[in-house]
């Protein structure tokens, strides 16, 4: 079963504090990040910050997302300081083209290769944020065996666009099923963006709902507030529970029977039903629904 990503929350890397704390929020993903939450003469800084945070502290219960700068503006020193940190994913900002996420991918590979680290150790991720990135999704999507998930950077995008945010997200509909669908293809994880307004929380759980309904894997989110909120909107329900256990121990009894086609009420359980009851299961233990003894 893939790693859940329901929430990713944005760290600022100048702040020690909240680096200290991150996993005390809930997050299944950290993402600390270099770029746009830190001024142009605290780089250096956050980025020793967040070097010595993924080396000190323990992190091992959420996945661990750096989001550096452009390569030509501090971002080879980012990679090369994150990856021997031992950070599970680097985020690229701003990405336009296949050619970005080759680009790093190098740089990545140098410093596996330089300090002895299995090649493909870090994951990578990619933030669309332009109408040229949003066209070029699924070159995106399929450029590197590292990438293991794309994101809506819809702050830059609306502007690129000429137009903002509204409350319906109608101006974002085509960027999200874009980079939706060149996520699906590819095989990865489709994350959206952030919703800006902390005091607005009907607004917010209106738009996890709709993205939810989408098929995205979940949402960044930039207040710990917001955490709850998703996982409660990301839950399965208690008949998606039951009907997710019962296609479970159907394909524990063929198993058991030594056979290959696998039956559920006088109806034949076919792959898209054994995937979507996984994901159920999984979502209902992230959520403390169940636990493995109730399978």
């Amino acid at each position: 079963m893939e790693r859940l990503r329901r929430t990713m929350m944005f760290v600022p890397g100048a702040n020690a504090a909240m680096l200290r704390d991150a996993t005390l929020y809930g997050a299944d993903s950290i993402m600390f990040d270099l770029e746009d939450a830190v001024s142009l003469k605290e780089k250096d800084s956050a980025r020793a910050l967040v070097h010595f945070a993924l080396r000190t502290f323990d992190y091992s219960s959420v996945e661990t997302v750096v989001r550096i700068n452009a390569l030509e503006a501090g971002g080879a020193q980012d990679v090369e300081a994150m990856v021997l940190a031992g950070v599970n994913v680097i985020r690229l900002p701003k990405t336009e083209t296949a050619q970005d996420i080759v680009d790093v991918d190098e740089v990545i590979t140098k410093v596996e290769k330089e300090n002895n680290i299995p090649v493909g150790t870090t994951h990578m991720m990619a933030a669309i944020e332009s109408a040229v990135g949003v066209l070029n999704a699924r070159d995106i999507a399929t450029a590197s065996d590292r990438l293991i998930g794309i994101a809506l950077g819809a702050e830059d995008y609306v502007t690129n666009m000429k137009t903002r945010r509204f409350p319906d997200g109608q101006e974002l509909f085509f960027a999200r099923s874009m980079i939706l669908h060149a996520a699906r293809a590819a095989g990865i994880a489709a994350i959206d963006t952030v919703y800006s307004d902390v005091n607005n929380p009907e607004g917010f759980k209106a738009e996890v709902t709709m993205i939810k309904q989408l098929g995205f894997d979940g949402k960044s989110v930039i207040n710990p507030r917001q955490i709850p909120l998703v996982n409660a909107i990301y839950a399965p329900t208690e008949k998606e529970i039951q009907n997710a256990k019962e296609v479970i121990w159907a394909i524990r009894e063929a198993e058991a029977k030594g056979s290959g086609v696998i039956s559920l009420k006088g109806k034949m359980v076919d792959k898209p039903i054994v995937e979507r009851a996984e994901r159920v299961i999984a979502l209902a233990k992230a959520a403390k629904l169940i636990t493995e003894e109730d399978l």
